[in-house]
């Protein structure tokens, strides 16, 4: 959603881990240490799948090439997997190295992970072989189970199974909630992190209404702690902030959404939102130049917390910038040089790589074109995943293009067939709530998830607000989401 002009804004860890590994050291008679030494993890497992990784240490001479052998014994199956070329065959499982990271030095260690089918058992290898010669092992549980009840345990870890959510224990959930606007504007603008209070009370207010989601809107250059911003707004200070108020979130119950927002990049062709190269307004697509690096620290960030759903990019428009819609799908999902953007885009793929390059295993959404209003071509350039968990997301108002339900049965309804589907923003400009009405409904007979925009006590004629106070207070709009969600919720 575009923002109020600043004069309006001034006037007005039930967390599950990812599971360590522990070397289990393997020794000759004579004390000699191993040749090769292997950590395997399972980091994350759900109902039919798991992810996994191995960490390879080598203690004998330097190696040019390498290839780790081990034998899946519980019938588990590989599906996919990064920093390594993996194959199986039968029950045997073998990662090559790539072509960056052959050169293994003595003492030397490189790190590899995979995604794998099981049924049955999970069973942990218990031989490994480098290069033909055998390595200690490390063995590992399985997975603690995760939290399903959010009321006695904190908000449940979500997982994208066909087109719903489900949590660990396999019921389907609803992304049910508001967005909490400020963290997004407020720095790059030296007038703090958040706008109006994130204390607990003011989280609480939110829970009141029954609420359980909170999308938190950031913005890259306060993130990552540029020069051009206000130490005391940035880096260290930012994040701890982000992180407080996630936790806030969590405590209440409710599933915390972290999203970019506000990104790098100078873009001053149709529909610009500033001529300003900083992250100052919404541009049309993130920039290569900051935005991957901005997800892989914030993925780093929440990794060990998969409650935490990732939310790529606000609101993507290339298709005001370039001259076909072809082209503007394409710089959605692949970016590089996009006819009509003139710094170099990072693309959904990108972002999507930059996350899961880390490890982390959390839920992604990703918006479509024209103000993510426009899910037309979503299946058809929907980015790879390797870890399978990806949603798409949507936003409307009462002056989109797509705001009738005809619109949503033709372009919504065969993207919610096939992936689960989030309304990150619905809202209107009336100051009254019955355009939401008919999209809470639509996404109600569907089982679909939707949040409110947005948590903060603006003029919501000039950007639609639900509440006058912090206290949960609604305006006219804000009643009808309020009185809803409770209704749905109890």
């Amino acid at each position: 959603m575009r923002h109020p002009p600043r004069s309006v804004l001034a006037a007005v860890a039930g967390a599950v881990a990812l599971i360590g590994s522990v070397t289990v050291p393997v020794v000759t008679a004579s004390g000699a240490a191993p040749a090769c030494s292997v950590e395997y993890s399972v980091t994350s497992q759900w109902g039919s799948g798991f992810q996994g990784a191995v960490k390879i240490t080598n203690n004998t001479a330097a190696m040019s090439s390498w290839s780790l052998a081990f034998d899946f014994a519980g019938g588990q199956k590989l599906t996919q997997g990064w920093n390594a070329t993996w194959s199986q065959s039968g029950t045997t499982v073998t990662a090559a190295n790539e072509s960056y990271n052959g050169s293994l030095a003595t003492g030397a260690s490189v790190s590899a992970g995979f995604i794998a089918s099981w049924s049955g058992s999970n069973a942990v290898p218990t031989s490994f072989r480098l290069n033909g010669t055998s390595c200690n092992t490390a063995v590992e549980p399985s997975p603690t189970p995760e939290p399903t009840d959010p009321a006695e345990d904190g908000p449940p870890v979500l997982r994208a199974s066909g087109n719903k959510l489900v949590d660990a224990g396999g019921a389907t959930r609803r992304l049910l909630g508001v967005n909490r606007s400020g963290g997004e504007f407020m720095c790059v603008q030296g007038r703090g992190i958040f706008d109006g209070p994130v204390d607990d009370a003011s989280v609480k207010a939110i829970a009141g209404w029954k609420a359980n989601t909170v999308r938190i809107p950031l913005n890259e250059e306060c993130w990552l702690g540029l020069s051009t911003i206000d130490p005391a707004y940035a880096g260290a200070n930012y994040i701890n902030a982000v992180k407080d108020l996630v936790a806030k979130v969590k405590a209440h119950g409710m599933t915390p959404v972290v999203e970019l927002h506000w990104t790098y990049g100078q873009y001053t062709g149709n529909s610009a939102g500033c001529s300003d190269v900083h992250a100052s307004c919404q541009k049309p697509m993130p920039d290569m130049q900051y935005t991957p690096s901005f997800w892989a620290s914030v993925a780093n960030t929440f990794k060990n917390d998969r409650t935490v759903v990732f939310d790529l990019f606000n609101e993507p428009y290339p298709d005001r910038a370039t001259s076909t819609t072809t082209q503007a799908w394409q710089c959605w999902r692949d970016g590089g040089n996009c006819p009509g953007i003139g710094y170099e885009v990072a693309g959904m793929q990108d972002l999507v790589d930059s996350v899961r390059g880390t490890g982390a295993t959390n839920l992604i959404l990703a918006g479509g074109i024209a103000y993510s209003n426009d899910l037309s071509q979503w299946l058809t350039y929907k980015p790879a995943d390797p870890a399978g968990n990806l949603a798409a997301a949507w936003h409307v108002y009462n002056f989109n293009t797509c705001a009738n339900e005809s619109c949503w049965n033709s372009t919504l309804a065969p993207v919610a067939a096939q992936v689960p589907l989030v309304a990150g923003e619905i809202g209107e400009n009336t100051c009254a709530h019955g355009f939401i009405d008919q999209v809470m409904k639509w996404f109600d007979d569907r089982g679909l998830s939707y949040l409110g925009w947005t948590w903060n006590t603006w003029d919501c004629s000039s950007g639609p607000s639900l509440i006058s106070s912090y206290d949960g207070t609604p305006t006219a709009f804000g009643t009808g989401l309020r009185d809803h969600l409770r209704a749905l919720n109890g």
